[in-house]
């Protein structure tokens, strides 16, 4: 009922190694479920409370700009999603829901994303400074909204728009592949024709 006024947001971290050492970078990101759209807000290695006002301030612009403005926010319990975060939020008419303690199933749609994010991409890099993390995740986002299919979307990416190409029955010399991260993540389609 709520698919296109609902959005969820969580943080994941990775670990970095820096020139000061290993480092744990916290990476704040939206997803609305009905489209599974996501909106990567920042990435900082001390989200405090001066950080997350702004990346409030900057999601409030945001949902100004989506087609339909964003009414409900899930979000966990964590200390990191402060007083003043919410405020801010509410002041622009979205309601932030809180889930439950220690109730991840209620925040399902930003726990799945945060695991295919880790298993199919993050795990399979040392992260060597913040600004490859940012070239990683915006890889990721990339593939994961024009080409990554969903089966709750009958096996469509977020951003096509028709149904995919059926490469079984066309033989290897009609397909390309196009790779993503040193072919870490893949995308086949039909040759032009």
């Amino acid at each position: 009922m709520h698919a296109k006024t609902l959005w969820a947001c969580d943080f994941f971290s990775k670990k970095v190694w820096t020139l000061g050492g290993l480092v744990e970078y916290f990476v704040l990101f939206f997803i609305q479920p009905g489209t599974r759209q996501v909106h990567i807000a920042g990435i900082t290695a001390n989200p405090d409370g001066p950080w997350m006002a702004q990346q409030a301030r900057n999601m409030c612009m945001f949902f100004a700009d989506q087609p339909e403005q964003a009414r409900y926010l899930v979000c966990d319990r964590d200390t990191k999603f402060t007083e003043q975060f919410r405020a801010i939020l509410e002041s622009e008419g979205v309601e932030v829901v809180q889930t439950a303690v220690r109730a991840p199933s209620r925040n399902a749609y930003a726990e799945r994303w945060c695991r295919s994010i880790k298993t199919e991409m993050l795990d399979h890099f040392v992260v060597l400074g913040e600004t490859h993390l940012r070239y990683l995740i915006q890889e990721y986002v990339c593939y994961y909204h024009e080409f990554r299919p969903h089966q709750s979307l009958g096996n469509l990416s977020p951003m096509m728009t028709g149904p995919p190409d059926p490469v079984e029955c066309l033989g290897p010399k009609n397909v390309v592949c196009h790779e993503r991260l040193g072919g870490l993540l893949n995308h086949y389609q039909r040759k032009a024709g």
